[in-house]
């Protein structure tokens, strides 16, 4: 039996590759979808001994199968979003505390006590409708900021550039988290010097803007707002966890989740670091659905297991969070 524990005190990566191994054979006898899938490649699990042997699931699955690993009922549903008649992904969550321990501790990891700072949330698209596990995660950390300049925005921006301005000018340490296009608009109707606010956009321009490579678009925003650097945080719908870019969109991952890069033309193989190819995700607090991703995004790994995304492959649908186009 594999618990929270085994996966949120992984310290090496050893331990990672011992875990993620039982992982891959815990799901592989109760993933029904996923042992299909591992059968129809002819996998046998008991000659599964490293991680580049382990079989990623296409992450379309989750469009058209149910990707669970135990039968327990649904504690929560996360759905991606999509363009009216776009067939959307369905992250079934049998236990939501996996996804609360994920979020809360790697937020700790990569930027310490959540009470030490005002959250704001510029997020309308994920407002706007329901099953987004942004929202679920942000909703909580601004609960968890103990603060009662925390919140979200809608489209109120004048109301958010107060806020902001004032609560920087404080010396109040700030947290904005927005979604690329809405951050755009807010500093066209401002331009702000910041001092104590750190930006992190989610990606995705949700067909609102035209999409822009990441060079030019943390360009306007350093501007924009005033600050050296953008962070960024990887997350999806399909995924418990989060990688986080402190600068030059650079992630980095928590401890129990890790980055692959497959050849563009052999899905079976892998690149070497520093070369571009097809991202797939180990994500360990997927215990209950499917920790073996294979994503549509195009990235490039360094030595220090730290990762670029590039942008998408061609013909997948544009959506989620910090999807850029080449």
């Amino acid at each position: 039996m594999i618990t929270a524990n085994d996966i949120f005190t992984i310290s090496s990566h050893k331990q990672f590759e011992k875990t993620a191994l039982k992982v891959f054979r815990f799901q592989h006898e109760n993933n029904i979808v996923y042992r299909n899938f591992c059968d129809f490649l002819k996998v046998n699990p008991q000659q599964v001994k490293s991680l580049e042997q382990i079989p990623f699931l296409p992450i379309q699955f989750f469009k058209s199968h149910n990707v669970v690993s135990n039968n327990d009922p649904a504690q929560v549903t996360f759905t991606s979003s999509g363009t009216t008649g776009m067939i959307t992904s369905r992250h079934i969550v049998t236990d939501v505390s996996l996804y609360e321990e994920s979020y809360r501790k790697g937020f700790s990891q990569f930027y310490g006590n959540i009470e030490d700072y005002v959250v704001l949330a510029l997020l309308p698209s994920y407002l706007e409708r329901d099953g987004s596990s942004l929202i679920y995660m942000v909703e909580d950390l601004i609960k968890l900021s103990n603060q009662h300049e925390s919140g979200f925005y809608l489209h109120n921006h004048d109301d958010l550039i107060k806020k902001l301005t004032a609560l920087d000018e404080s010396g109040q340490n700030v947290i904005l988290i927005g979604v690329t296009y809405a951050l755009l608009d807010l500093i066209e109707k401002h331009q702000f010097n910041l001092q104590n606010t750190i930006i992190m956009e989610t990606g995705g321009m949700k067909g609102k803007r035209k999409e822009m490579i990441r060079e030019e678009l943390h360009e306007i925003l350093c501007k924009g707002f005033g600050v050296s650097t953008i962070h960024s945080e990887y997350g999806m719908t399909e995924l418990l966890g989060q990688a986080y870019s402190l600068g030059e969109g650079v992630f980095e991952c928590p401890s129990w989740m890790h980055i692959l890069v497959r050849d563009p033309e052999d899905a079976l193989t892998y690149v070497k670091d520093e070369k571009t190819g097809g991202v797939n995700v180990i994500d360990l607090a997927n215990i209950n659905s499917c920790s073996f991703i294979a994503t549509q995004d195009l990235g490039k790994k360094y030595p220090n297991n730290s990762f670029e995304v590039l942008g998408r492959f061609d013909n997948s649908d544009i959506r989620g969070c910090n999807l850029m186009v080449l």
